[in-house]
């Protein structure tokens, strides 16, 4: 038998056209050019157009296309067209093809939108976005309230974990990125100081970089990528299972059972984690400093305690804080908006990411301006 379906076209009384179709149509043999029904349609004048399946033995969708194609063509030539010699299966797929009509359009390359247009567009999400975290702030603060007011429904066992997964299991990469940004810090200060003579005040820059800036901001970075992301698959996988909703018909509230303890043990946590790559940080500067600039650990130490007060330790402690709040608040929230599907899953944890680091390093920009008005 032939894979290939084949179509005749054979001229009749009349000035008629009868399309002779037969053998198997599957979609995977291909389909005829539309092509040649317009040629064969432009070759004479034709007024009305039969069809002849007597011999068809097999078809798919594919003879259902282009049967579509050739009632199209007819149409555009105003040609009758009688499908009585078509099999009943055939004519009703038809039928309902042209049941609803083609947009127009719709197959064409949409226009390019104006840049007006497209300002408006991102001006108007970004504004939907910004309404949509200062809910889910809000949101926080009550839940936070409750907590105060011994009126929080959530697990105590749920926020010990949290503390361990946010605190004790995130020591090994804090330790490695803290001590190579002291060490990187270091080398390059050493590098300039060198040429001045000046070598030894490399104790001080990595001392009050460490515990004003890097500390802090290199630890929340750390915990984005780490934490935050895990936040927002766990509740977009809570989502896609409908746990989350599951819990709001209990009467729970989702803010208080899940996002009060992540968001809790962040950001105990996170000051703990700041002070700890302080130390980390300088012990890498350390590190390059005896090796480097054949400095002893004693002056170092000197400068060291000599470059950095309280006020510091107290600035870098107090922004962890608040990326430890931002972190846990982009992480929960993408979660919790994330999509029904394994996908949505994954993207939310990559917004989750992205909009921690944004938030960071903006909330940082603004603490430096802060900072510097207050004279601190």
């Amino acid at each position: 038998m032939n894979e290939q379906g084949t179509i005749r076209f054979v001229p009749t009384a009349g000035g008629g056209l009868c399309m002779r179709i037969a053998g198997p149509w599957r979609l995977r043999a291909g389909l005829p050019p539309a092509t040649e029904i317009e040629r064969v349609l432009q070759a004479g004048p034709v007024r009305r157009v039969t069809f002849e399946a007597a011999e068809l033995t097999a078809w798919d969708s594919s003879l259902v296309t282009f049967l579509v194609q050739a009632l199209e063509a007819c149409r555009r030539r105003g040609v009758d067209v009688d499908r009585g010699g078509l099999p009943d299966g055939i004519q009703r797929l038809l039928a309902l093809a042209e049941a609803v009509p083609e947009r127009q359009g719709a197959r064409g390359a949409t226009a390019r939108p104006s840049l007006l247009v497209r300002v408006g567009t991102t001006t108007l999400a970004a504004g939907a976005e910004v309404r949509a975290f200062v809910g889910f702030l809000g949101e926080a603060v009550l839940s936070v309230g409750r907590f105060l007011a011994g009126r929080a429904r959530y697990r105590r066992g749920d926020l010990v974990i949290e503390l361990q997964e946010a605190g004790a299991q995130a020591l090994p990469i804090v330790t490695l990125i803290s001590f190579l940004v002291g060490l990187i810090m270091a080398f390059v200060g050493a590098v300039s100081l060198q040429q001045f003579g000046a070598g030894i005040y490399v104790a001080n820059m990595v001392a009050v970089a460490m515990s004003r800036e890097m500390g802090a901001m290199m630890t929340a970075i750390i915990m984005a990528g780490r934490t935050g992301s895990a936040y927002a698959a766990q509740l977009g996988t809570m989502n896609v299972s409908q746990e989350i909703d599951a819990l709001t018909t209990m009467g729970i509230p989702p803010m208080d059972f899940l996002v009060l303890p992540r968001m809790l043990a962040l950001s105990l946590m996170m000051p703990l984690l700041c002070v700890y790559s302080d130390f980390i940080g300088m012990i890498g500067g350390a590190a390059v400093a005896t090796g480097l600039l054949d400095l002893g650990l004693a002056q170092y130490w000197q400068q060291t305690k000599g470059a950095i007060t309280a006020g510091d330790f107290a600035t870098g402690v107090g922004k962890s804080v608040v990326f430890g709040v931002l972190v846990a608040l982009s992480g929960c929230m993408e979660g919790i908006r994330a999509g029904r599907s394994a996908s949505a899953v994954g993207d939310a944890a990559t917004r989750a990411v992205v909009r921690a680091i944004v938030y960071i390093i903006v909330a940082d920009g603004l603490f430096a301006v802060i900072f510097n008005v207050l004279g601190i």
